[in-house]
């Protein structure tokens, strides 16, 4: 009987260290999968974070994994001996998918890092700016991604309809500027409560999204939208995303004036003269600044570039057939452009750097293929000089050279400019943030 049993706890025993050994067996070769893949971040340069990305408390972390599995980019989270550690950081466009799934409230969400700052505007907790009037909602505030726009949209302007203000009928109860997601969520909210509003955009409905190639996917979430209820498209493309807001619009009678841009924002004793550049003048009480934190795109300054065949946007890539292209720029959407031309067209990429260092995984993937194929002429250490009728001239970093390429078409993705010269003159502060964090453990 005693035998019996020392053999009965001798085999629980070695079950038990089988499975544990089996497991940190499993658990250490998970590590290494994903120590591999930080490594390869780190030379690729999509280690450092860019914007906003999560932090981990490792102290509160329990290696649930419910994070990894809730980010709908992959692999900006990994596991590395039983703790969550950043991977491709910089590839994290602020989904938030992490810090809602995580069990033990261990992540918070931040924006900048000790060594890079955010340029962010002050804003309280209704989205209101130091400016007492003024909100800003959306991609500006430093919370990008469509589904938080559209949350903080409706959000800023129930505060403002709950506010108390007196109204005038003289005077728009709201102007919003910006007709991006933030934009058309706020101008449904508005529409709901009432209020006398006005949208301007100074481009298309869509704002930032429509942009856009039109393939590229721009939700990957469901979100509430105002007077409509609760949209459930994933991997939802441009185009049908424009559909259904421009359906919700229509439905509830509210038009954008687009090909708007304001010039500037004045206070005048407790309200707003919202100035375009068409030289017209809206009075309001309030104003909800939507606009992105790209602002205008950024000129290069060079002769040539008031040319029509410059553009800063690429629109129906398809429609574009047996052209010299010359793409400048080195991040993703430069590489989408590209990419959408190069079945029927001649492409060459000009990108100032030696290397593309901060691509998003699949956009390297097709690059490198691309380029291993003849399909695409890229030309690093490489800057635009000047645009002609028929030609773009190229200068050569490494030998001070000058290269002219037959041309037709000029796409330049060198950023946007934010506005903050616009912000400030409207008396909003703006302060450099340095790893501040937007939403802390719920």
């Amino acid at each position: 009987m005693l035998l019996e049993q020392i053999f009965i706890y001798g085999a629980v025993g070695l079950f038990c260290f089988l499975v544990i050994y089996l497991y940190l067996k499993k658990e250490k070769s998970a590590s290494k999968v994903v120590e591999a893949k930080i490594e390869k971040a780190i030379q690729d340069g999509t280690f450092e974070p860019m914007s906003l990305h999560p932090v981990i408390d490792l102290g509160t972390c329990i290696k649930s994994g419910a994070c990894i599995e809730a980010c709908p980019e992959k692999d900006i989270i990994g596991i590395v001996n039983g703790r969550a550690t950043l991977v491709n950081a910089s590839q994290c466009i602020g989904h938030g998918a992490c810090f809602h799934s995580c069990p033990v409230e261990a992540i918070s969400l931040v924006i900048g890092t000790e060594k890079r700052g955010v340029d962010l505007p002050h804003l309280n907790e209704n989205y209101e700016t130091n400016v007492q009037g003024i909100f800003i909602a959306g991609e500006l505030g430093g919370m990008g991604l469509i589904k938080n726009s559209v949350e903080q949209g409706e959000a800023a302007v129930e505060s403002i309809a709950k506010s108390g203000f007196k109204r005038d009928d003289a005077t728009y109860d709201l102007i919003i500027i910006g007709a991006g997601p933030a934009g058309i969520s706020a101008s449904l909210t508005a529409k709901k409560h009432g209020l006398n509003f006005l949208t301007l955009e100074q481009d298309s409905l869509g704002g930032t999204v429509f942009n856009f190639p039109r393939s590229k996917i721009v939700m990957t979430a469901p979100m509430d939208l105002p007077l409509y209820g609760k949209v459930k498209l994933y991997n939802t493309s441009k185009s049908e995303l424009l559909d259904l807001w421009q359906t919700v619009l229509a439905k509830n009678n509210i038009s954008i004036r687009e090909n708007t841009k304001v010039e500037g924002i004045l206070v005048d004793n407790g309200h707003f003269n919202v100035m375009t550049l068409k030289g017209e003048s809206f009075r309001t009480k309030n104003v909800l600044l939507a606009i992105g934190r790209r602002g205008s795109p950024r000129k290069l300054g060079i002769p040539g570039e008031l040319l029509e065949k410059v553009a800063y946007r690429l629109l129906e890539p398809e429609n574009i057939s047996g052209k010299n292209v010359v793409v400048v720029g080195g991040g993703d959407s430069a590489v989408e452009a590209a990419l959408s031309l190069v079945a029927q067209n001649n492409v060459v990429i000009s990108y100032r750097s030696e290397a593309f260092s901060r691509l998003k995984p699949k956009n390297r993937e097709k690059l490198e293929a691309a380029i291993s194929e003849g399909k695409l002429d890229v030309k690093l250490k490489t800057n635009l000089l000047k645009i002609e009728k028929e030609l773009a001239v190229l200068t050569m970093d490494e030998t001070g050279g000058q290269e002219a390429l037959p041309n037709d078409l000029v796409y330049i993705f060198a950023g946007g400019e934010l506005p903050t010269q616009f912000l400030q003159k409207a008396g909003v502060q703006i302060t450099k943030r340095f790893g501040y964090t937007m939403k802390k453990h719920r």
